[in-house]
Formats: C-alpha cells, sequence, structure tokens
C-alpha cells in the first residue's frame, strides 16, 4: 500500500513545490480541447491586433465592390439582376422652356470633360461577399470583431473590478459595510439583467464607452458573491492572524494576503464574463442600443443582414454568426479548461 501511495504523495508534493500558476499551466496543457481553444482565440487576438493598428480592414467602410456582391464562391450576380442595380436613363427633354440655366448646360459638360477623373472599378464578387453598400463583408466581420471583443473584454475587467472591491470589503469587515453592500447587492440582483441593461441604455446613451460602463455596472454581482465568501473564508485562517499579529496592515491583509490566493476565482470568473458580456453587446448593437452607427460590430451586422435577406443575401448573416460562434466557442473551452487547471478541488490539492 505505501509503494502505491508514495508516488501520489510525492506527485502532490513536487506540484506544491513548482508554485501555484506552474502547476496550474502544466495541467492546463494537458487538455488537448482547452489548448485548441486558447490556439483559436490566439489567431483573434492577433487578428483584432492587426486590425488596431491599421493594418487589416481599415477600409472596411469603402465601397469595393457592386451593392449585394455575392460571395467569390458563388461567382458573380446573373446579368438581369445586374441590369436591375443600373439607375435607368430618362428620355431626352428639353428643359429651356422651364429652366433658364438649360442653355449653359452644355457648355458646362463640355469644361468637365477637360478634367480628367479617375473611375474605379467595383469588384462584382468579394471574398465573403458585400453588404448594400458594396462594402466587404469580411473587413466588416474583422472591425466587427475587434468591436465586440474589445467591449467584452474591457467590460469583464470593469465588472471583476468593481465585483472585486466590494466584495473584499463585505467579506473582510461586514457588520454595518457588509449590510450595506448586501442590500446594494440585492436591489441589482432583484431587477432582471435585461431590464437593467436595457434601462442604462435609454439614460446613457450609445457609444462603445457607455456599453463598457453598462455591462460593468450590470454584470459585477456574480463575481462579488464569490469574492465574498472567499473573504471570509480565508479572513479567518491562520496565515492572515499571523499576518496581523506581526503588525500588517488592513489593506496588507486583503490586497497582498488574501487577493493572491482567491485570485483563481476572480481570473475564471472574468474569463466566464467576457462570453456573457460578447453576446450583451450583440443584442444591444442589434436594437441599436450599443455602437454608434459610423462604427461596426457583429450586432449591426446582424441588424443589417435583417433586411438583406429579404432579397436572398444571406452572406452578411453568415459571415457574423461563423465569426461570433466560433470566437464564443473556443473562448468557452478555454475557460472551462482554465477553470479546471485553477480550481484546487479539481487538482486536488485542498
Amino acid at each position: 500500500m505505501s509503494a502505491v501511495l508514495n508516488p501520489v504523495a510525492a506527485a502532490a508534493q513536487d506540484e506544491r513545490s513548482e508554485g501555484v500558476w506552474h502547476a496550474a499551466w502544466r495541467r492546463f496543457q494537458r487538455d488537448r480541447i482547452g489548448m485548441a481553444g486558447a490556439a483559436v482565440v490566439l489567431v483573434f487576438l492577433v487578428v483584432i491586433a492587426l486590425a488596431a493598428l491599421g493594418l487589416v480592414a481599415a477600409d472596411w467602410q469603402r465601397e469595393v465592390g457592386v451593392p449585394n456582391a455575392p460571395p467569390t464562391l458563388l461567382g458573380p450576380a446573373p446579368a438581369e439582376q445586374q441590369l436591375a442595380l443600373e439607375v435607368p436613363k430618362g428620355p431626352n427633354v428639353d428643359l429651356s422652356a422651364i429652366d433658364p440655366l438649360a442653355p449653359r448646360y452644355k457648355e458646362w459638360d463640355e469644361r468637365a470633360r477637360q478634367f480628367k477623373t479617375e473611375e474605379f472599378h467595383k469588384a462584382e464578387t468579394l471574398p465573403l461577399g458585400g453588404d448594400r453598400l458594396g462594402r466587404d463583408v469580411l473587413a466588416k466581420a474583422i472591425k466587427g470583431t475587434e468591436i465586440s471583443v474589445f467591449v467584452g473584454v474591457l467590460a469583464a475587467v470593469v465588472a471583476a473590478l468593481v465585483g472585486t472591491l466590494l466584495g473584499a470589503l463585505a467579506g473582510f469587515f461586514g457588520r454595518r459595510l457588509g449590510d450595506f453592500i448586501e442590500w446594494v447587492y440585492n436591489v441589482f440582483t432583484s431587477i432582471p439583467d435585461i431590464l437593467l441593461i436595457f434601462a442604462f441604455a435609454a439614460v446613457f446613451g450609445r457609444g462603445i464607452g457607455t456599453v463598457v460602463l453598462i455591462l460593468g455596472l450590470t454584470g459585477w454581482t456574480g463575481i462579488y458573491r464569490q469574492v465574498r465568501a472567499e473573504f471570509i473564508k480565508h479572513g479567518s485562517r491562520e496565515y492572515v492572524r499571523a499576518a496581523e499579529a506581526i503588525g500588517a496592515s488592513t489593506g496588507s491583509r486583503m490586497f497582498r494576503h488574501i487577493l493572491p490566493n482567491v485570485s483563481h476565482v476572480i481570473l475564471v470568473r472574468m474569463s466566464l464574463l467576457v462570453v456573457g458580456f460578447i453576446k450583451a453587446e450583440v443584442i444591444l448593437s442589434y436594437l441599436g442600443l450599443g455602437v454608434p452607427v459610423d462604427q461596426v460590430s457583429w450586432g449591426t451586422m446582424l441588424a443589417e443582414a435583417q433586411s438583406e435577406l429579404i432579397l436572398g443575401h444571406w452572406w452578411q448573416l453568415a459571415a457574423a454568426t461563423v465569426f461570433m460562434a466560433v470566437f464564443v466557442t473556443a473562448f468557452s473551452l478555454m475557460a472551462d479548461a482554465l477553470r479546471d487547471a485553477l480550481d484546487p478541488k479539481l487538482r486536488g490539492l485542498e
């Protein structure tokens, strides 16, 4: 029996000695699905960085193709559809009797011909098709990825900061301060999240900063509850009492001793919030309460695709849906693997 238990005990001892984060990284590497999700997320982050630097999808607003240009794999639209898009020319009408400037139109036309104009040839097909204005759907999907992911990550950071601070204060001090924060928490949780989000959006208006603020102020409740419970549990442990005995300040005990030991809870919860906030931003933008009209996100693409589907132009809807589904699925798989790697109960250390 000792021969069987000794290797297990030795492995546990080695895992403790190499550090929590290093051991968590080794466990995360053993999860192939989680690593695959992390690789996909990394590819998206590289594309987002290139888009933010203006190296990719910088001209997403440019009309590079004909209206509703089909994807390249489908080939150009039939000739009768292209003719339908052209503006018909009316019959020649003599306007000299009703327009005093009509005799000068010919002179102005001759002067205009003297100036050379550069004609831009619009593509009949695009890699993932074009929208109703002829803008490249692929460029819009990349730019929309940048906006949606940026909003989701930044809003999750805001929610994590608010929830961690309030949870630490409520869990460590308790008493009247804890009761007051609990009252605020109960007020926020008593209202349905979607109604609270719509109320904030109607008051603050549209904009990326507004969406981040709305999601951050409405999404802190879950992480607050977990952090509060962890601070209550760790506040009475021996290492915190020892720090108090040697004269450590309240802030030092909270943020230098307890917080590092509960950081895995915050990290995992924040990664889950990213997925939820991306979905919330898509819903807000789809309903016209998200990003402004001069910017693009997955939600605005879905809103535009609604009118295009009536005409049978499905490629903008497909592009936004595929990009969103792939990123959210990969990020969820990575978050699940990260939770398993950091959970003390699953790794058998507690």
